[in-house]
């Protein structure tokens, strides 16, 4: 097999005989690497989010997301500032 880095640490551009020898990860790592690999995902939340189906005016759903990336937990904190303010 053709070396796959040359002289200066170059990887080569990879040929379909070189993707043919590849073999899937679980056949070549350890099986307690691959449980640790396989977990994946986000930790569990202590407080995990509700999803729901709600519906608001365009203007107060447009202005939120004007505000760019994290305008839904924007959102999700204006409604906590109002529960606040207005016990129940």
């Amino acid at each position: 097999m053709k070396q796959l880095i040359n002289d200066e640490g170059e990887v080569r551009e990879l040929t379909e005989e070189d993707l043919a020898q590849f073999k899937p990860a679980a056949e070549v790592l350890p099986a307690s690497l691959m449980a640790k690999l396989s977990r994946g995902g986000r930790p569990v939340s202590d407080n995990p989010k509700v999803s729901t189906t709600i519906r608001f005016d365009a203007e107060v759903l447009n202005a939120f997301k004007a505000t760019g990336r994290g305008w839904q937990t924007r959102m999700n904190n204006a409604l906590k500032e109002w529960l606040a303010t207005h016990p129940q």
